[in-house]
């Protein structure tokens, strides 16, 4: 799993909420006349060579008439906090600064794990400091998803499995977090990336999604019906095969979640299906008891 590829998407697909969540104390400024783009990822490693190539995903701030000077938002995410290296990060944020010739940076570190990390580096003689260096850090395992829970930032909500909660609640980040999709995000292929990315880091058991589905089985009909929508939209798009294969990407998914890895036939019968067969078996699942009970 690339933790590292999974927020440089989200990222990327959402910027200005990225920033106004992982770096609120900077982000407070950034009005809607800014324009947020990333910089090119090839670009940057043909400048400052692959040493760099994985730490960030940089993401420029400019205002229209030059109403205030660009800002350059760098955002690391950092699964394992012992991995992390404060060096290094101050050494990538001069190299870039010296490259598009700007003083205007702020570092932005995301924590997927608790630990303890330096928040300032410091470098100096016996008399003076001579390079002070210091980061945002967001710790999402110190967040309380509670705080969160109802969020209209849609990066918040998909993060919910990543903040701090009892586990005994993880049904409910769950849904929380399913809810801020589908209410959030009208996009049907965001929609279906980001379910990938909410299944990730809650991380269901069995048991727990079949709690799910029958706790919130409004919400589990809702996503039934968007797949159909979602099927039919695509059917008139011309765009069948792949809508088929989304929707039985999700189906897959359920499968797993419920009664753990499923075998080759059953994998093989899933991805021939049609569309129509499909929905009634992703309607089956939420009562069925084995695999085969769902594909009789």
């Amino acid at each position: 799993m690339s933790h590292d590829q999974n927020f440089k998407n989200l990222i990327l697909d959402y910027p200005r909420e990225a920033l106004e969540f992982f770096a609120a104390d900077e982000a407070a400024k950034i009005d809607a006349s800014a324009r947020i783009l990333p910089l090119r990822q090839e670009q940057l490693k043909e400048r400052l060579g692959d040493r760099f190539h994985e730490l960030d995903v940089p993401l420029l701030v400019e205002w229209p008439d030059d109403k205030r000077e660009a800002l350059l938002f760098i955002l690391e995410e950092e699964s394992d906090p012992r991995r992390f290296s404060i060096h290094r990060l101050a050494h990538y944020c001069l190299h870039l600064a010296e490259m598009l010739n700007t003083e205007r940076v702020v570092p932005v570190v995301i924590f997927l794990r608790d630990g303890a990390v330096p928040d300032r580096l410091e470098l100096g003689g016996d008399r003076h400091t001579y390079l002070s260096f210091r980061y945002l850090a967001c710790h999402l395992p110190r967040l309380d998803w509670q705080e969160y829970r109802d969020s209209q930032n849609l990066t918040a909500r998909l993060n919910l499995p990543n903040m701090h909660y009892a586990p005994e609640r993880r049904v409910e980040v769950y849904a929380h977090a399913v809810r801020g999709l589908f209410e959030l995000e009208p996009d049907p292929e965001k929609q279906i990336k980001y379910i990938d990315f909410i299944d990730i880091y809650t991380a269901l058991e069995p048991d727990e999604l079949e709690r799910y589905c029958q706790e919130y089985s409004e919400d589990v009909q809702k996503m039934s019906s968007f797949a159909k929508r979602h099927l039919e939209q695509g059917r008139q798009e011309g765009m069948q095969q792949g809508m088929q294969q989304g929707e039985a990407r999700i189906l897959l998914r359920q499968m797993e979640r419920k009664f753990g890895k499923v075998s080759v036939e059953v994998r093989q019968r899933i991805n021939q299906a049609d569309e129509s067969t499909l929905l009634e078996w992703s309607e089956r699942i939420l009562t069925a008891n084995s695999p085969e009970e769902v594909l009789h």
